[in-house]
């Protein structure tokens, strides 16, 4: 499978080519470098949360930060993967499939903030391109807020 000219898709695979396979399989879905500067900003603040956890046990979605006892969820979306309106680019190759994606994408973020809200969770979502510091202070602030009121 070195050879790019020999390889073939899978049925039903969404990579055009093997480079191109092996580029989308690298992308991280956790653990970014947004997500874990946010976090040591957070932590530093003398915060303790769950990474990459549900909030709701039965909802198959996982926020990047939850604080369980104050009921916060935390996401920091990608620019492209969730249709950032500032960065959002649609892509020049396969792109009815990728927009299809992205689109998919902002559906299940919006189902999700109104699963969440409905079970008494906040939710704060931030873009991956916001100021970490400026996140961090917010869910900073949000969780202590919302654990003197429990």
């Amino acid at each position: 499978m070195d050879n790019d000219a020999e390889w073939a898709a899978p049925a039903g695979s969404w990579a055009s080519s093997a480079a191109r396979r092996r580029n989308m399989q690298a992308i991280r879905s956790r653990d970014t470098r947004p997500e874990q500067l946010i976090r040591r900003l957070v932590h530093a603040q003398g915060l303790r949360y769950r990474v990459c956890a549900r909030p709701l046990a039965d909802l198959r979605r996982t926020a990047d930060m939850v604080f369980r006892p104050a009921k916060v969820a935390v996401f920091i979306d990608g620019c492209y993967w969730h249709g950032c309106p500032e960065h959002y680019v649609a892509p020049k190759t396969n792109s009815g499939y990728w927009s299809e994606k992205v689109e998919r994408n902002v559906t299940r973020d919006r189902d999700t903030d109104e699963r969440l809200t409905s079970e008494g969770w906040l939710v704060l979502r931030f873009w991956e391109h916001e100021p970490s510091a400026d996140c961090a202070d917010k869910i900073a602030a949000t969780v202590i807020s919302r654990r003197r009121k429990h």
